[in-house]
């Protein structure tokens, strides 16, 4: 787990396994620069307290307000905003497995506003063992940050899948993960599918 030593002791301890591997690599992005819009990313949450909730309830127990208070979605893009005494605008997004390419057109849009530069994280954690049935999709518990600037260097375009989309060979991590391959192997192009919609993306440069 991140030991966070850039954050003072009381700030660390409320901060839950998700949030610290948001802030530790998101941190080294932001350190000294300006600053600028957040959009963070998750398809389950917080869902270690959010199970921790649902066990205090069933054995009537009274819940903790802090611990329903981070619970939220959007609780790590606000402790985010308050430990860094960020003014920019933040967005929290609830997405399917395609949350990456959401985040990427959602922090378009912030630069088409005039922005310099949008943070993107996209983040999830190992759910307790009683989900794994229905988690298929967090094989293990990863935080991804990307700094965002305008340019020509790629694209990332939207289609309708025209079929059931076929299995992509090269899809053999999360999908945050599997850009970060990507960017490492310099692929040229590759392409992203689910039921509902299939996203491609080609490097221009």
């Amino acid at each position: 787990m991140p030991t966070l030593d850039f954050l003072p002791p009381l700030q660390r301890r409320r901060l839950s396994a998700l949030a610290r591997g948001v802030f530790a690599c998101a941190w080294p992005m932001a350190e000294e620069r300006p600053g600028m819009p957040l959009v963070y990313a998750s398809r389950h949450g917080e869902t270690s307290r959010n199970f921790g909730l649902l066990q205090s309830l069933a054995a009537d127990e009274p819940l903790s307000p802090t611990a329903f208070g981070l619970s939220v979605h959007n609780a790590i893009a606000a402790q985010w905003s308050i430990i860094r005494r960020e003014t920019a605008e933040s967005v929290a997004l609830s997405v399917e497995d395609d949350g990456l390419e959401h985040a990427i057109v959602e922090a378009s849009m912030l630069l088409a506003q005039g922005h310099e530069d949008v943070l993107v994280v996209l983040a999830e954690e190992l759910p307790p063992v009683p989900y794994s049935p229905w988690t298929p999709d967090v094989p293990c518990s990863y935080a991804v940050a990307l700094r965002l600037r305008a340019g020509t260097g790629w694209t990332l375009a939207m289609d309708a899948p025209q079929a059931a989309p076929a299995a992509d060979e090269s899809q053999i991590w999360p999908n945050p993960l599997n850009l970060l391959r990507h960017l490492l192997l310099r692929t040229h192009a590759w392409r992203h599918a689910n039921p509902a919609r299939q996203w491609t993306w080609t490097r221009m440069a």
